[in-house]
Parts: structure tokens; sequence; C-alpha cells
């Protein structure tokens, strides 16, 4: 059965927004932002928490060494102490409190920081985060099954 020109258009376009009606959850951020409220925002490590055992707690001797910039496009600018990193981020915020962050692949660069440093392991870790929580004016990102959570500061711009 082949229907009329015009009917098949009118079906066509119809499933059309169906399907766009569907892939739009009803509470989705409506803001002119897609990333969320973290566009624009720098912040500066506070402590590493480690699930595992041995690590415990990590925190930074100077946290000024390790920032994060998400830039309102989804281009995330990194400082992992002596190195610097470039990658993409997006994020779902699901209320003011938090929601989905994924933080892709980072080009670093590869300078070999003196001891103690805690680059290497933001470089490796940032990969893996999966959502954040805003609590007490900080940010913790949750780190996949149930890997860790790395807690920032919002950093002033002086």
């Amino acid at each position: 059965m082949t229907l009329p020109r015009t009917d098949a258009i009118a079906a066509i376009i119809s499933l059309l927004a169906l399907g766009a009606c569907a892939a739009t959850p009803a509470d989705a951020p409506t803001d002119a932002n897609p990333f969320g409220g973290l566009g624009g925002t720098k912040w500066q490590l506070v402590e590493i928490q480690s699930m595992d055992d041995g690590q415990g707690v990590s925190r930074p001797k100077d946290p000024t060494r390790y920032i994060l910039e998400f830039g309102r496009e989804g281009v995330l600018s990194a400082k992992l102490d002596c190195n610097r990193g470039k990658g993409n981020w997006n994020s779902y915020v699901a209320n003011a409190n938090g929601g989905s962050l994924v933080i892709g692949t980072m080009a670093v660069t590869k300078a070999l920081c003196p001891d103690p440093t805690l680059g290497e392991m933001l470089e490796r870790q940032l990969p893996y985060v999966r959502n954040f929580t805003m609590s007490d004016g900080r940010m913790h990102m949750a780190l996949m099954a149930d890997g860790g959570i790395i807690v920032w500061e919002p950093l002033s711009s002086k």
C-alpha cells in the first residue's frame, strides 16, 4: 500500500516530531548553555578521595598548581602541576546540585614534575568522571565504579 505524497510527507514529519520529543527528557535544561552551569567556571583542587584502602585522601601542597577551566563551548583546559592539558567536556545538569559530567581524553604535556605531584593521577582519573554534585560551595566529581571522589573549590578571578 502506498500513501499519497502529501500523506507520506505528513507521516514523516509526525515521526520526526515524535522522535524529537522522545529524545528530550522533560527535566532537560532549557537554558542557552547546553553544558549546564559549569561553563565559564574555574576550579582548583582540594583533595582526591580514593576508595582504594591503600591510598586514602591525597591533598596538594599548592592547590593553585591544579586547575580546571570549563569553557562555555565544551573545551576543558587543565593545569596539572607543571603540565598543561586540553580536552572536551559535556554535562547534563539534573538540578542545581549536580548532574552528569563526562570529560574526554585530554592532550597533556609530558614534563617531569618534581615530587610530590598529583598531576599524573588526575590525568588518569579525569576521563573516568561520570557525575558531579555541589555541596558547601565545592564540586565533588565522582569516578565510575565507585573509584573515588575528586573535590574542587571555585577559583576566584583576582
